[in-house]
């Protein structure tokens, strides 16, 4: 986690002690319910919850010494808390595994950080909303290999990137339900020394679901999914933040990152006003997805269990999902924020003389009984002069002037496939399906 790029509260999630914290109630829960079933003492869930009651301070420290020398953190983690709690500790962890407990903290804290995630994904989508439904009409180019095409409106852009975080959200809250299960079944998953109710008891109490089954860890697969919708949504900003770019490129200039006063965007060229903020966003989703092989290669663990799964989710479980908590809640701020310049928008539109018309005066032609092939010849040759000239030359001149086009079509025909608006008449038939 670099602290530059992380917010406080979903780093907290991560911290060593919210862990800890974490790992006593599962601990607790279970130990209480064996009280209830008779395995253990009542007086033994009732030592540990009076002593929690007391909102002691977690000594990370004091457990790390441990940990140094009993090499394992569960452990280190047991022999704290009894040194805490007295005699009554010792029933804690029984018929119970290490896994059981740190699987169980690890879908607690994806889950939480789902949840924040979810938020976040919430916040941008009113932002993008609010600029889609600002900019509905705002008649700007649609280029395709980063030509000019036709016309589309900057809303549609924008009800694009809505649709897309839509599908994300959807994407994560499945996700999360998927991960969010609880495993309390002993060593290699049998329940030979633990009943299955202790698990139902304390997947209840942490707001989980069961693990069906769980071998001794809960499968991976899950894991490998959750990683990879984080992915997908690391993408989905990258493909809103490259547009930003690409619109903010001097020669295009149609949008561009707010810049705030006292900002400089260059150490040499005062002049400079950079998309940082896009840039940065690109760079974020490139760690977000760097998450995304590990947590496949950790489905396929040996047999019943292995740990080699355990080193790679320490990284990538708070390094995933708090440089994405930072990018979703960074690039709402550019939505929010951005500049969008509809007269130079404009400008580009008309910058190619007419160009962007060409395929409903080929489609007319066709009707009025020309060849297709015909159609594209006699449109073509007339758009690679506009072209060559840089749109110095009028498109709907040369074809008015074209006398095997006049031949099929009159000057008002031609010149009525010149509308801009026409281009824009199933607008609100998009907004309905991406908004209503």
């Amino acid at each position: 986690m670099v602290p530059r790029y992380a917010r406080p509260a979903m780093t907290a999630i991560w911290e060593p002690e919210a862990k800890y914290r974490i790992w006593f109630e599962i601990e607790a829960h279970a130990t209480q319910k064996l009280g209830e079933l008779g395995v253990v003492p009542e007086s033994a869930a009732k030592a540990l919850w009076d002593w929690w009651a007391t909102e002691p301070a977690i000594d990370v420290e004091a457990i790390d010494a441990i940990e140094a020398v009993t090499k394992h953190d569960v452990i280190a983690f047991l022999t704290w808390v009894a040194e805490q709690v007295g005699d009554e500790a010792r029933f804690m962890h029984q018929g119970m595994t290490s896994s059981d407990v740190l699987d169980t903290t690890l879908a607690v804290q994806l889950d939480r950080a789902a949840a924040m995630l979810l938020d976040d994904i919430d916040a941008l989508l009113a932002a993008i909303k609010k600029r889609a439904e600002e900019h509905k009409y705002t008649p700007t180019i649609g280029r395709s290999h980063g030509i000019h095409a036709e016309p589309v409106t900057f809303g549609l852009k924008m009800a694009e990137a809505y649709a897309e975080f839509s599908r994300c959200r959807e994407r994560l809250e499945f996700a999360r339900r998927e991960i969010a299960t609880c495993a309390i079944s002993g060593a290699v998953g049998t329940f030979a020394n633990i009943d299955p109710s202790v698990e139902r008891h304390v997947a209840e109490k942490m707001g989980l679901a069961i693990e069906p089954v769980s071998t001794q860890v809960i499968p991976r697969d899950r894991h490998a999914m959750f990683f990879a919708v984080l992915g997908v949504i690391a993408s989905s900003i990258e493909r809103l933040s490259v547009e930003v770019r690409h619109l903010q490129r001097t020669e295009v200039l149609e949008a561009e990152e707010y810049f705030s006063p006292g900002q400089k965007g260059s150490s040499a060229m005062p002049h400079k006003r950079n998309p940082v903020l896009t840039e940065n966003l690109t760079g974020l989703a490139r760690v977000v997805r760097s998450a995304v092989t590990p947590a496949m290669e950790n489905v396929a663990l040996w047999h019943e269990r292995d740990i080699s799964h355990s080193s790679v989710e320490r990284f990538i479980g708070p390094d995933a999902t708090i440089t994405l908590d930072f990018a979703l809640a960074r690039l709402t701020g550019v939505v929010e924020k951005l500049l969008v310049y509809p007269e130079r928008m404009q400008k580009n539109l008309d910058r190619m003389g007419g160009l962007v018309h060409s395929q409903r005066v080929l489609l007319a032609l066709t009707q009025a009984g020309v060849s297709r092939e015909d159609a594209y010849r006699l449109v073509q040759r007339n758009a690679m002069k506009v072209w060559e000239s840089d749109g110095e030359l009028s498109l709907l001149d040369l074809l008015k002037a074209d006398g095997e086009v006049t031949a099929a079509l009159s000057a008002e025909q031609i010149e009525e496939k010149f509308d801009l608006d026409y281009h824009f008449r199933q607008v609100d038939t998009i907004f309905d399906r991406v908004f209503g």
